[in-house]
């Protein structure tokens, strides 16, 4: 089962409850015996040989006095007589390990892409083998009601806490952005001492690829990005959000039975957010030592409808979820929450990241009139903009988030039913590459890569240097479920 995480990797299972206590143990702890060749094995028992790797860089370059912490990567060999730059992974989140990316549904990928070069599993500032921020005792409650101004308040507090605590440890907080994030693939560069390599990234990874090509353009050779997020996207539209759900209801057609259960899907979904807004209901779930109760009001479902638009396979079940919630069987929703611990906790990277890369002032305004009325609100990307001005002096400014003219040779690749950076969003991403090729997946959702079979021959002959044309390659359509 997914459970709802208040970052946004709520398209991802939520990690394990924290371990109590402020210490330097990493999640993932390191020695220097670890370095080196190991078996790699994938989460269907696939294995394979590869290098685990570690460099050092400063935790905030721009202090010279904070320290320095040890990156981990995960390198896997070529099979090639004569491999051409390296293909670093940059994971999505912000949060993602590279390395555990590795062991799931790309690891076919991964594999195949050994035919033309090393490839390389980051594990970016803050995550897996990089882990330096201290797990955070898990939180205890009391929980606030499920609605955008208790979650909100409840957040930013714990944040204000956490972001204190991790400072009197000695953590330089302000150090994890995605500007450091970006020197940080150049120094991997360095250290793997080669002139020129190549990203492969996925949503958060393309946001921070952006930045490694407007700080480090000279160093990279080629780009494949996949569910596009500019620069001044950490916060996406809800209008664009609306015009997704829109979209998916004209997909109800498809299925006579769905389309007579649901006339009109984002009039159903707002139905519930209003009457939840109105009056938040009482639902228990389980939490680490028994039976929690909590009031959900309707940023509670929208968190996990924002979670849900991100793949078909899940966006099929929104009608059915929404039913059930307007019929009053909110009790539905209690296994997606699961314990409170684990859906307010906070692990430090992800925020910090979000806050950092924060949102331009014009934007801001137009986030905040369209939340109005969006169906899902604002809160396909909370914590954003909630966290806004919780910590002050980390925001990177305008010309971080300014746009640049992409020369680098870039595949550039999408999935349209992609709910969580949806076609609109990617569209202003991708105007800004010059020299590029893209490639359209009908009926996949946010994560691409692994959606269709002729999506990995493509990265191949693209990392190969071999000239590939746009395509566009088709799945079936989702089959809504409205039981």
């Amino acid at each position: 089962m997914t459970h709802i995480a208040l970052t946004r990797r709520s398209v991802l299972a939520a990690a394990g409850l924290a371990v109590p206590g402020i210490a330097f143990a990493r999640a993932r702890p390191w020695t220097a015996d670890q370095a080196g060749p190991f078996t790699f094995t994938s989460r269907q028992g696939e294995e394979t040989v590869a290098e685990r790797g570690f460099f050092d860089v400063p935790e905030d370059r721009r202090d010279p006095r904070s320290r320095w912490i040890r990156l981990g990567y995960v390198r896997f060999p070529s099979t090639s007589p004569n491999p051409g730059p390296p293909i670093v992974y940059l994971a999505g989140g912000p949060g993602g390990s590279g390395a555990d990316a590795a062991t799931g549904p790309r690891f076919p990928i991964f594999m195949a892409l050994r035919a033309v070069a090393d490839v390389i599993a980051l594990d970016q500032r803050g995550t897996g083998l990089s882990a330096h921020i201290p797990a955070r005792p898990a939180p205890t409650g009391p929980w606030p009601v499920l609605n955008r101004d208790g979650v909100t308040r409840y957040f930013r507090n714990e944040m204000q806490r956490a972001w204190a605590d991790w400072t009197e440890a000695g953590v330089a907080m302000a150090g994890y952005n995605t500007e450091q994030n970006a020197d940080d693939i150049e120094d991997l560069r360095r250290h793997l001492g080669v002139e020129t390599i190549n990203l492969w990234g996925i949503s958060y990874g393309t946001h921070l690829a952006l930045s490694v090509l407007k700080r480090h353009p000279g160093a990279i050779g080629r780009v494949a990005l996949a569910s596009l997020e500019g620069q001044d996207q950490t916060i996406k539209s809800p209008a664009h959000v609306d015009a997704f759900l829109n979209r998916v209801d004209a997909l109800l057609d498809q299925d006579s039975i769905v389309r007579a259960a649901v006339p009109d899907l984002p009039a159903l979904m707002r139905r519930v957010h209003d009457r939840l807004d109105a009056d938040p209901a009482a639902i228990t779930v389980t939490g680490a030592s028994g039976p929690v109760d909590l009031r959900l009001g309707a940023l509670g479902v929208q968190l996990l409808a924002a979670g849900m638009v991100a793949n078909p396979p899940s966006l099929a079940r929104l009608p059915e979820l929404y039913l059930a919630l307007d019929a009053g069987m909110t009790g539905v929703i209690a296994p997606f929450i699961g314990d409170p611990a684990r859906y307010f906790a906070i692990s430090g990277m992800p925020e910090a990241m979000d806050l950092a890369s924060g949102i331009s002032p014009s934007r801001l305004a137009r986030i905040e009139a369209e939340a109005r009325t969006a169906v899902l609100g604002d809160a396909h990307n909370f914590p954003m903009p909630h966290l806004l001005g919780a910590i002050p002096g980390v925001d990177l400014g305008e010309t971080f988030r300014s746009a640049i003219r992409i020369d680098t040779p870039a595949l550039l690749v999408a999935g349209s039913l992609d709910g969580r950076t949806p076609l609109e969003e990617q569209a202003e991403v991708i105007a800004q590459f010059r020299n590029r090729t893209q490639v359209l997946v009908d009926n996949a959702g946010h994560n691409v890569f692994e959606s269709h079979p002729g999506v990995t021959p493509l990265l191949v002959r693209f990392f190969g240097g071999e000239v590939v044309d746009d395509a566009r390659l088709t799945l079936p359509p989702p089959r809504f479920v409205a039981g």
